[in-house]
């Protein structure tokens, strides 16, 4: 006989990889200046949430006046992370600026659910494939961060 059940998730942050703790910037993208669409990423890990901040150009416009604003716009995530392996699993939702669900307007709302195959990575260097994307995110580490973990609720 087979029991399952469900288990209640922990109101806890848990600590996540340690080497992932901080803040990391992407710079550039070879040949951008040449490319019509790219995303420059920043990503936070505190503990085992992550905080993306994406950075988006385009130089053809695809969408409304309103949503366009001159080719140039940022677009935010947070969630869970979990390191399996070689990669980064993401779980969250796409929010505003202020950390709030995004629930309509311009840009992606809903789930955010990346995936990254960790390349390389240093204390001041990390390389991520994303699964749907063939082009490598090159991080720069620009702040540490101690993991101290926080009741979910208390974090925003």
């Amino acid at each position: 006989m087979v029991f399952t059940s469900c288990v209640r998730q922990s109101d806890m942050q848990t600590e996540g990889a340690s080497y992932l703790q901080g803040v990391w910037v992407q710079d550039s993208i070879p040949n951008q200046n040449e490319m019509m669409d790219y995303t420059l990423h920043e990503f936070t890990f505190t503990c085992d949430s992550i905080y993306t901040k994406m950075h988006n150009v385009s130089k053809v416009q695809r969408m409304v006046d309103s949503c366009y604003q001159d080719g140039k716009w940022s677009e935010y995530a947070q969630g869970v992370y979990v390191v399996r392996g070689d990669s980064i699993l993401a779980e969250g939702i796409y929010t505003r600026e202020n950390g709030k669900q995004k629930i309509s307007g311009c840009y992606k709302i809903g789930q955010y659910l990346p995936r990254f195959k960790i390349a390389s990575y240093s204390k001041d260097s990390l390389v991520l494939e994303n699964r749907f994307d063939q082009r490598p995110i090159v991080l720069r580490k620009v702040k540490d961060i101690v993991c101290v973990p926080k009741k979910r609720w208390e974090m925003n």
